[in-house]
């Protein structure tokens, strides 16, 4: 979108037909309608210039091991469209984010310059810090490799690290609760 173009328009909010299903709003831009989950990143987008996160594409080398890791954490993977099957997989995740994983074979013929080593950390939020340790324990038990047992981090939330089948650290963090931050020991 060119922030020097005529400013978006929000239609009437409630609920419409919109996109293969209902939306709560509609953004209309030079006659195109957008998607719900694009009205406030565009709205966001004319009133600060600052990128929004959208997107965690993690490539991964083996499709259905991933999706048994990120299931196991909690997540919903639908089955997609048996061309893909091998190739590309959607987690449903909330707050408007997608987070996708894709074959290395398919990475290539969307990022002619995808290098391997790319280092990730993707985050989630559960909702206690006793769900922690019971997500950390679960996906350890499970075979998974620990890279950090669930600590009081220095910000006041309980954390845990854990990897993925490609060595992707997931991290694992309660709500920041103030009374439990403490200082850094480092620089």
């Amino acid at each position: 979108m060119n922030p020097a173009a005529t400013p978006p328009r929000v239609r009437t909010p409630g609920l419409q037909p919109a996109c293969g299903g209902w939306a709560l709003a509609t953004l209309v831009i030079g006659g195109q309608t957008a998607c719900a989950r694009w009205v406030l990143a565009e709205l966001a987008g004319w009133l600060v210039a600052q990128p929004i996160l959208d997107q965690v594409n993690l490539v991964v080398s083996d499709i259905e091991a991933t999706v048994a890791f990120y299931s196991r954490l909690g997540l919903t993977i639908p089955d997609t469209d048996d061309a893909f099957q091998t190739h590309h997989r959607s987690a449903e995740v909330s707050g408007g984010a997608d987070l996708d994983f894709d074959s290395t074979e398919f990475a290539q013929h969307w990022d002619k310059g995808w290098k391997t080593g790319v280092s990730v950390v993707v985050g989630f939020k559960v909702a206690s810090r006793e769900r922690v340790d019971a997500i950390y324990s679960d996906l350890t038990e499970a075979g998974y490799r620990g890279q950090q047992e669930p600590y009081d981090a220095l910000w006041g939330a309980r954390y845990a690290i854990v990897e993925d089948p490609d060595d992707n650290a997931v991290g694992i963090m309660s709500p920041v609760d103030p009374a439990r931050r403490s200082d850094p020991d480092f620089p």
